[in-house]
């Protein structure tokens, strides 16, 4: 069991903030992977604040032994330096190694072209930061060093990092633009899909309309929040889903190309530089072609 000092430095944090810094783990991994914590030799909760010479124990669950395979998947990196890199994710590619996808993950590519990425998220997440969904294409940032990870790691959580997506909904969207304030949790009843519940975690969705359409709505979404799902979930809820969207849209839907939903802009400060530094990619084919033909249709 690993053990751990108390200084000054950290005297009153709360425990899991104290653990993501002096054990390199994301406060979600500690919420997930606890088995056991004591200071003093006493259990505590997480909710606890360290003290000056408390002496923490920590056990973790071991992680899921997986020989991840590197693959060149020709990942579109358009801009990598020796503490990040930032990677046009294509649509139908899953970030991380689950049930079912192993070596065809963005992480097996990143593998085979990045040779150094952060450990933080452990052994089967090399270097991820944050995600995208399968069918979601787009700007990812990922980590080559602890450092950064937790730099990074701090922006999403302090909503500094702006993430800039494109959609085009089933259904009009009336006002120009708006916010969706509805906490978003597990569905009670279909444990794979999120959905809002009135005991989900805080999300916050902004929203401006770029076009309109006969029944379509293009639109921009900016997160205040970053829930599962979450634009894909408070689309839904208003009831204007992401086209294409294999899980929170229609069963029928006329198009079967796709989830019409893009990172399409991405702004960050640099972990180490302090430079603000900003990232934009085209919409892939696929949404270009599908908006095109929206607007001839009103033709």
């Amino acid at each position: 069991m690993p053990k751990y000092l108390v200084d000054n430095k950290y005297s009153g944090y709360r425990i899991d903030k104290y653990l993501s810094e002096i054990a390199n783990k994301t406060r979600s991994f500690i919420q997930n992977n606890l088995i056991s914590l004591k200071v003093n030799d006493k259990e505590v909760k997480l909710s606890y604040k360290v003290l000056l010479n408390d002496i923490v124990e920590v056990i973790f669950k071991e992680e899921e032994k997986i020989d991840l395979e590197a693959k060149n998947l020709n990942l579109d990196i358009i801009y990598e330096d020796s503490d990040l890199a930032v990677i046009n994710k294509p649509k139908g590619l899953v970030v991380h190694p689950a049930p079912g996808h192993y070596n065809d993950t963005l992480v097996s590519g990143l593998m085979y072209q990045i040779k150094d990425l952060s450990s933080i998220n452990g052994t089967i997440r090399p270097g991820i930061v944050h995600r995208l969904d399968k069918d979601t294409s787009g700007l990812l940032v990922i980590a080559k060093g602890d450092l950064a990870h937790q730099e990074l790691a701090k922006q999403l959580k302090n909503h500094t990092m702006y993430r800039e997506y494109h959609a085009l909904t089933i259904g009009l969207i009336n006002e120009d633009k708006g916010k969706i304030i509805a906490p978003i949790g597990r569905n009670k009843q279909e444990r794979t899909k999120m959905a809002v519940v009135s005991d989900g975690k805080e999300a916050i969705t902004h929203f401006e309309v770029i076009e309109r359409f006969k029944n379509n709505t293009y639109i921009k979404c900016l997160l205040e929040s970053g829930r599962t799902h979450q634009i894909r979930v408070h689309l839904a809820y208003i009831n204007k889903p992401i086209l294409g969207d294999p899980l929170y849209g229609p069963r029928k839907v006329y198009n079967t190309i796709g989830q019409y939903l893009h990172a399409k802009k991405i702004t960050f400060i640099h972990p180490r530089t302090k430079e603000v530094m900003t990232f934009e990619v085209d919409l892939p084919d696929y949404f270009k072609d599908e908006l095109n033909r929206l607007k001839n249709e009103g033709i």
